[in-house]
C-alpha cells in the first residue's frame, strides 16, 4: 500500500516541474524565434543557447516522467495527457532547433564552406562545449534534487508530527467520551429505578384508597342495618 505522504509529494513534484517545464518552453519558443533573425556568429550563439534551454527541458520532463508514477491513480490519467502533449511539444521544438541548426549557411555565414574538415572540426568543438555545459546543469539539476527532496522530508516529518499529535487528541477525546459513556449509563439506572419506586408508591396509594372507601362503605351499611 502506497504512503499517503508519498503521492502527496508526488503531486506536488509533478506540478512543481510542470510549472516550470511551461517557463523553459516559453524561454525556448523565444529563443528559437530569434535564431530565425540571425545569422553568424550571433546565430551559432542563440542555437547554443536553445539547446541548453531544450536539455533543461528535457530534464524536466524526465523528472515529470518519475514523479508522475506516485500521483493517485484518480489523477493519473489527467497528468499522463498533459505530459504526452508536453512530450509533443518539445518533440516539435527539438525538430525545429534541428532544423536550424541543419542550415550551414545561415549558421556560417560567409565563412561557411564545403571543406568537410573544418565543418566537423567545429561540430566536434561544438559537440564539446554542449557536452561541458549540459553536465553542469546535470550538476545543478542533481544539486536541486536533492534540495526539493530535503524540503520534502522536512514536510514529512512536520506531517508525522501533526498527525502523533491529533492521533493523541482523538485518543483523550475517545476515553472521554467512554467516561460521559458510564455516566450516562448511571444516570439511566437511576432514572429506571425511581420509575419503578414511583409505580411502587402508586400501586400503595391506590391500596389504600381502596381500602378507605370499603370501610366507608361498611360503616354506611352498619349503620342502616
Amino acid at each position: 500500500m502506497s504512503n499517503p505522504l508519498d503521492t502527496d509529494a508526488g503531486s506536488e513534484l509533478f506540478s512543481s516541474y510542470e510549472a516550470e517545464l511551461k517557463l523553459v518552453q516559453a524561454d525556448l519558443n523565444q529563443k528559437l524565434d530569434q535564431i530565425s533573425e540571425l545569422s553568424g556568429e550571433p546565430r551559432k550563439s542563440a542555437i547554443r543557447l536553445a539547446e541548453r534551454t531544450l536539455d533543461e527541458a528535457q530534464e524536466l520532463l524526465g523528472q515529470m516522467r518519475i514523479e508522475k508514477q506516485n500521483i493517485p491513480s484518480a489523477n493519473r490519467s489527467k497528468a499522463n495527457q498533459r505530459f504526452r502533449n508536453y512530450e509533443s511539444d518539445i518533440d516539435a521544438q527539438k525538430r525545429k532547433l534541428k532544423t536550424m541548426s541543419d542550415d550551414r549557411k545561415a549558421l556560417f555565414g560567409n565563412r561557411y564552406s564545403d571543406n568537410p574538415d573544418h565543418d566537423q572540426h567545429l561540430e566536434q568543438r561544438q559537440q564539446l562545449l554542449s557536452g561541458t555545459e549540459r553536465l553542469d546543469r546535470s550538476s545543478q539539476r542533481l544539486r536541486d534534487s536533492q534540495r526539493i527532496a530535503n524540503e520534502t522530508e522536512d514536510i514529512g516529518r512536520g506531517t508525522l508530527a501533526d498527525l502523533q499529535i491529533q492521533r493523541e487528541t482523538i485518543q483523550h477525546t475517545r476515553l472521554n467520551l467512554l467516561e460521559s459513556e458510564g455516566y450516562v449509563d448511571r444516570s439511566v439506572k437511576t432514572l429506571r429505578g425511581m420509575a419503578r419506586r414511583m409505580a411502587t408508591n402508586r400501586i400503595i396509594t391506590v391500596a389504600i384508597i381502596t381500602v378507605l372507601v370499603l370501610l366507608i362503605f361498611a360503616v354506611i351499611y352498619s349503620k342502616f342495618h
